[in-house]
Parts: structure tokens; C-alpha cells; sequence
């Protein structure tokens, strides 16, 4: 038998399934039928839209009038002109007659009320027009024009005004009564457009040429005319005055304020991102540069050339060569600490041009013109350039790795050596680094020859330090160089034959054809390794390379001429040229009314060793630091390159402070002087006048 528990269950189930069955199809019914309903509904609104959209294109304009609109008969029709473009269904217009009078009757009373609000909008657009015209006429020309502001009263212009005004007001009523308006015109296009004047005096100004009379005439002129076609020509008329102003240029001579806190405040540096052609290509053809020397491995490393074994038990010595100081910098310049993209910030702009490597290239060519090729590019792509037009290049500085006479040859003299960057009007208002600088110049500034010494840390420095203080030294002076018999004015001659009359108290190292020992930088340090001082004649130039190598190997340098050093490497020697260095003239050695040993024998030990301590502490100013070493004591020493750009940074400063001040001249005092000025900060009479004669 079944259980009759079981069947009883599997009844009520069944009965309660059946009983959700009738409710499910209850709620599809209901769902059907409420769908049906808005299917309709939407049907009905969408041909509604559909026909006032088509009611109310461009195209389709209803001829409506706006005052006292009859009331159409129920037989009337739609007027609708269609485009040729475009078809219009009418019948879908008149389909239902009661449904379209009401429908129109609301569109004919949108369109009044919007068509009366441009109208008014029109009145008040033209009554300010006139407005501004007169307005703003007679408030620029009271700015600029003093006098006639005292004699123009302001009662006649308001006067002036009023009239403007009243005839502004009926010309419109005269054309609003007379056009027939369309009212689906867009607003834009019923809306005059405003004639701006511009107030900002900081920008523009009116010409200096216009007075009271043209004034005077300006207002009769707005006054005689009627119509108001004539009341628009005289209005442009005005305006075409005052839309064509003079622009006048300020110059935004300091640069963007930094924060309080910000440790490189004031010292921000710019960098031109300059074409290839005046850089990095020189360095990819680097094989064109010169004819005798491989430029090649001269360049690389960063500029520093190959690598040299440690010398006295300390690392970072290269055989770099002094024509490489543009590529030292640059990449010295990539890692300064306050270098900026915004050049807002900037107080100094730096142009990566590499001149020395650039004219290298010709210096021996046939085509004497493509020396300045180049340097004329570069001053055309800087003019157009906004941080130049910020100063005039006043505060923009490059580096050369040759003297400043490599760059001075004059227009004239086309075949003469060098080019003639160094004149060009763009460079002499710039700073110009070199390792030699001309003392007639205000532009030009000398920075210290490249050495062979180039550590990656301070580490490296104080040890080399420690070892130049401990080294015996058995010779009291040596001179490493040659002759040169072709200048008239050369002591060479002189200093050679009496350290040849020295022998047991100077070296000599005679750099003649053929000898290798002068350009092997190891034979060379050790010649300035054994002597206490170190001979410094000028040679084809005042300065000499050689003066920088016996400073890093701890020699005393021995100076003939003042150009030699004191006005040449302001900003990286100190002012006391006896604290490191001693000073012979060079015209009592050529008369040979001086002698070098006396003259050095009878400098005391005390003073030698002082001197020795004071050249030693000048080694970390007067080298350039690895640029691919990371240095993380960056600020214990400065290297040549830091001193440098703080010189041009305050200099600039000054530049910006005397231009502040509104001085016409930047320099007070005549260029052939600069020498003393940068020396002695005047330009008063001097014993040092007579090495510094003009030739």
C-alpha cells in the first residue's frame, strides 16, 4: 500500500504549483498590455516631435505675423515654403486639424516672445555700441593726450553722447518698423557683433599723431550723419584708430621669484636645447675636426680622452687636451644641481655650442667663409628664440676651448686667422668663457685651462692634497717650453739661458721639433713634481696651459706678465697675487737687468711654505671635475666649472640691476679699460698700463 502521508504531500504540492501557474500568467498579461501602451504613447510623441522639428528647420520658414495674429479657420492650411534641397510631407502636417490649431497657436506665441526679446536685445546692443565708441575714445585719448584733456569739457562730451544715443534709437526703430523680421533667424546672427576696444595700456597705445581736433571731428562727424549706414562708417572709422595701436615691448628683465626656502634660488640655469649640428655631430664626425691629431679618442670620455694610469698613487688622471673644454662643460652643466627646464626661472642661460671644436675644422681649409657659417646660424636661431628676447642675450653665456684671438678676425680681412665670432653684435651682449681672454674687451672672461686631473670625488682631491704637501722637492725653479725666436717681444730666450747658467737649481725641459716628452703628461708633471717654482713666460699668447698643470702638482708659478694670470682668471685666483704666486718683470729679464735664482733665493722658507699651502688649496678651483663621476659630497669643493658659473650668475645680476635703474650705457667706462675695471673695480691710472697698451 502507499503511504498515505506521502500522498497527501504530493497533493497540496501540486495544488500550490498551480496556484503560482495562474499568478505568473496573471503578471505576463498585465506586463503585455502596459507594453502595448507605451509602445503607443511613444509613437504618438515621436511623430509629434518629428513634425514641430520639421516645423521648425531654417529651411522651412512660416510666414507668421507678429501683432494681432487672427485667428485661422479651421479649413486653413500651413503656409510652408520648402527648400529645393529638401521635401516635406504635408499631410502629415494637416493629418489632425484640431491637434495642429492648438499646436500652432503655442508655436506662434513662442516665437513672438522670442522674436520681441532679440529686438529688445538689438536696441540695448546698439545703445552700447555708441556707448563705447565715444567712451572709449575720449578715455584713451585723455591718458595719452594731457593738454587736451584740460581743454575738452566734460559737459560737451556728454552732450556728444546723448546726441549718439538719441539717433542711435530712432535709426533702430526706424529699421525694425520698416524690415520684416524673421523670427527663426538664429541668434546669432541677430545679435551685432561688439566692437572691442582694448584698454590695456600695458599692451597698446595710441599713436602719438592724433589731438583735440581729431577728436572734435570724430564727434561732428557721428553727428552729421542720419542714416544708419553713415552712423556705422563713422563709428568704424573711429574704432579703426583705436584698434591700431603701437605695441610697445617691456622687457621682463628678473626672473620668476622662487620660494624662500629654495636652495637654488638665484642660481637657476637654463639650458638651450640647441640644433645637433652645433654639438653632438661635431663629436660623430669628430674625425673632420683636425688633419694631424685624432680628435676621436681626444673626445671621449665626456671630453676628458683616454684614461691614464694612477699617477703618485692617486686615480683620475686622463690625457685630455685643452681644446675639449667645450665638451667638459657641457657635461658638467648636464649635472649642476640648478639646472631648469622653465627658463621663468632661470637667472642665467647657457648655449651649448661647441666654437672651438667648429672652427677647427677650417682653420687650415680654402674656404675661409665656412668658419663663420655656423656661428651665424646659431646667433639667427637665438634671436628668434623667447629666452633671448628676454634681456637682449644679456643674460645668456658660452664656452670656447680656444683664446679669445681665435675668434676675432675682422670682416675685412676674410683670409686672416679664426673667425669673427667674438665681434658679432649677438656675442658681445652675451658671456663668453675661454681660456684666454681678450683685456680690451667687456664681454670675454677666462677660465681655467682643462688639466690631466679629473677625480670622481673629493676623496680623490684631499688625497692627491696630502700627497703634494708631503713630495721633497730638489730643484728651485724649472721652466718646460721652446723658444720662440719669430716674436720681437719674447723672454723665452732669456729665461732658458739662465736656467742653462742654473743647472743644479733649474730644470729645463726644451720642448724641441721632434721631442716627445712635452706632450706626454706624466713626463711633464714630473718635471713640476720636483720644483718649488715653475716658470710662466707668456708664449704665442699670454697664457699657457702649463700655468694649471705646476698648480695641480703643487709648483709655485712664476709669472712676467700681469696678463699672464691676474687679469685674465678674476673669478678663480685670489686678489693677493703674492699669496701664491711671484711676479718678475718681463721687461727687466729681456734688459737683463733682473735675475730669476736671486730674485726666488731670497724669498724666505716661512713664505715658501705658505705659498706652497695657499696653491694647494687653489687645486680643487682650478680643475674640473669627471662628469661621470657621482659625487656625494658635491658640495665640499668647487671646481672650475661651479666658480665659473657663480661669476656669470653675478655678473648678470649687476646687468640686470643696471639696466633696473634705467642706464643707458651697461658700461660706464671705455672697453679698452675692461682689464682694470675687472681687476682693481675702477679704471684709474695704473703701473700695469704699460703691459696693456693697445698694439
Amino acid at each position: 500500500m502507499r503511504n498515505p502521508q506521502r500522498r497527501g504531500g504530493t497533493m497540496a504540492m501540486e495544488k500550490s504549483s498551480s496556484k503560482y501557474r495562474t499568478q505568473f500568467w496573471y503578471v505576463a498579461m498585465a506586463s503585455f498590455l502596459l507594453w502595448l501602451c507605451l509602445l503607443y504613447l511613444f509613437n504618438s510623441s515621436a511623430t509629434t516631435v518629428h513634425n514641430h522639428a520639421r516645423l521648425f528647420r531654417q529651411e522651412n520658414v512660416i510666414d507668421l505675423p507678429v501683432r494681432n495674429v487672427p485667428q485661422r479657420e479651421e479649413s486653413d492650411q500651413v503656409p510652408v515654403v520648402v527648400s529645393k534641397d529638401m521635401s516635406v510631407d504635408n499631410s502629415s502636417l494637416v493629418s489632425d486639424d484640431s491637434s495642429m490649431d492648438d499646436q500652432m497657436s503655442e508655436d506662434k506665441k513662442v516665437v513672438t516672445d522670442l522674436v520681441e526679446e532679440l529686438e529688445k536685445e538689438k536696441v540695448e546692443n546698439e545703445k552700447k555700441r555708441g556707448d563705447n565708441v565715444l567712451s572709449g575714445r575720449s578715455s584713451r585719448a585723455r591718458r595719452v593726450h594731457r593738454e587736451p584733456r584740460k581743454t575738452r569739457s566734460s559737459g560737451r562730451l556728454e552732450a556728444d553722447k546723448k546726441r549718439v544715443r538719441r539717433s542711435d534709437d530712432d535709426e533702430s526703430n526706424v529699421e525694425n518698423s520698416d524690415k520684416e523680421p524673421n523670427y527663426f533667424e538664429s541668434k546669432k546672427d541677430v545679435e551685432p557683433k561688439q566692437e572691442q576696444v582694448d584698454d590695456n595700456d600695458d599692451e597698446k597705445e595710441l599713436p602719438n599723431d592724433s589731438s583735440n581736433d581729431d577728436l572734435e571731428s570724430e564727434a561732428k562727424a557721428l553727428r552729421s550723419y542720419t542714416s544708419r549706414s553713415n552712423i556705422s562708417e563713422a563709428k568704424n572709422k573711429v574704432n579703426s584708430k583705436i584698434t591700431r595701436p603701437r605695441r610697445v615691448h617691456k622687457v621682463m628683465v628678473w626672473p620668476r621669484e622662487a620660494r624662500r626656502n629654495d636652495p637654488c634660488r638665484g642660481k637657476y640655469v637654463y639650458m638651450h636645447e640647441v640644433p645637433a649640428l652645433f654639438n653632438e655631430e661635431l663629436l660623430k664626425n669628430c674625425w673632420t675636426l683636425s688633419r694631424w691629431t685624432d680628435m676621436c679618442e681626444l673626445t671621449s670620455n665626456f671630453g676628458l680622452g683616454s684614461r691614464l694610469p694612477n699617477m703618485e698613487g692617486v686615480s683620475g688622471w686622463f690625457a685630455t687636451n685643452q681644446f675639449t673644454l667645450e665638451v667638459i662643460f657641457h657635461n658638467r652643466m648636464k649635472q649642476y644641481k640648478c639646472l631648469t627646464k622653465d627658463s621663468s626661472l632661470a637667472s642665467a642661460v647657457y648655449v651649448p655650442y661647441y666654437p672651438g671644436l667648429d672652427l677647427m675644422r677650417f682653420l687650415w681649409g680654402p674656404f675661409p667663409y665656412m668658419r663663420d657659417a655656423a656661428a651665424l646660424d646659431l646667433m639667427k636661431w637665438l634671436r628668434e628664440s623667447p629666452e633671448w628676447k628676454r634681456m637682449d642675450g644679456r643674460d645668456h653665456f658660452m664656452v670656447a676651448g680656444r683664446t679669445t684671438w681665435d675668434f676675432m678676425r675682422t670682416p675685412e680681412n676674410e683670409s686672416d686667422w679664426g673667425n669673427r665670432l667674438m665681434i658679432l653684435p649677438e656675442i658681445r651682449n652675451m658671456t663668453m668663457l675661454l681660456i684666454e681672454s681678450s683685456p680690451w674687451n667687456y664681454h670675454g672672461f677666462a677660465v681655467p685651462y682643462p688639466t690631466y686631473f679629473h677625480p670622481a670625488n673629493s676623496a680623490e682631491i684631499i688625497q692627491w692634497q696630502m700627497r703634494m704637501r708631503r713630495i721633497k722637492r730638489r730643484y728651485l725653479f724649472s721652466f718646460v717650453g721652446a723658444p720662440r725666436p719669430n716674436l720681437g717681444d719674447s723672454i723665452r730666450t732669456e729665461i732658458m739661458d739662465q736656467c742653462k747658467a742654473s743647472r743644479r737649481k733649474c730644470k729645463l725641459l726644451e720642448c724641441v721639433s721632434g721631442s716627445q716628452k712635452c706632450y706626454k703628461p706624466d713626463q711633464i708633471m714630473k718635471f713640476f713634481l720636483s720644483s718649488t717654482f715653475c716658470l710662466q713666460p707668456p708664449g704665442d699668447s699670454y697664457t699657457r696651459r702649463s700655468t694649471f698643470d705646476s698648480i695641480l702638482a703643487g709648483c709655485i708659478p712664476v709669472f712676467f706678465h700681469p696678463g699672464s694670470a691676474y687679469a685674465q682668471y678674476i673669478w678663480h685666483l685670489p686678489k693677493d697675487i703674492t699669496k701664491y704666486s711671484v711676479f718678475i718683470p718681463g721687461k727687466e729679464v729681456k734688459e737683463g737687468k733682473a735675475s730669476i735664482e736671486k730674485a726666488l733665493s731670497k724669498i724666505t722658507r716661512a713664505k715658501v711654505v705658505a705659498m706652497r699651502e695657499e696653491v694647494i688649496k687653489l687645486i680643487p678651483r682650478l680643475m674640473y671635475f669627471n662628469p661621470s663621476g657621482k659625487r656625494d659630497d658635491a658640495g665640499r669643493f668647487e671646481d672650475a666649472f661651479d666658480v665659473a658659473v657663480k661669476g656669470v650668475l653675478q655678473r648678470v645680476e649687476g646687468l640686470r640691476k643696471r639696466i633696473e635703474e634705467g642706464n643707458e650705457e651697461i658700461f660706464d667706462f671705455p672697453e679698452q679699460f675692461s682689464w682694470k675695471y675687472n681687476v682693481f673695480g675702477n679704471v684709474e691710472r695704473h703701473e700695469w698700463d704699460s703691459y696693456f697698451d693697445r698694439p
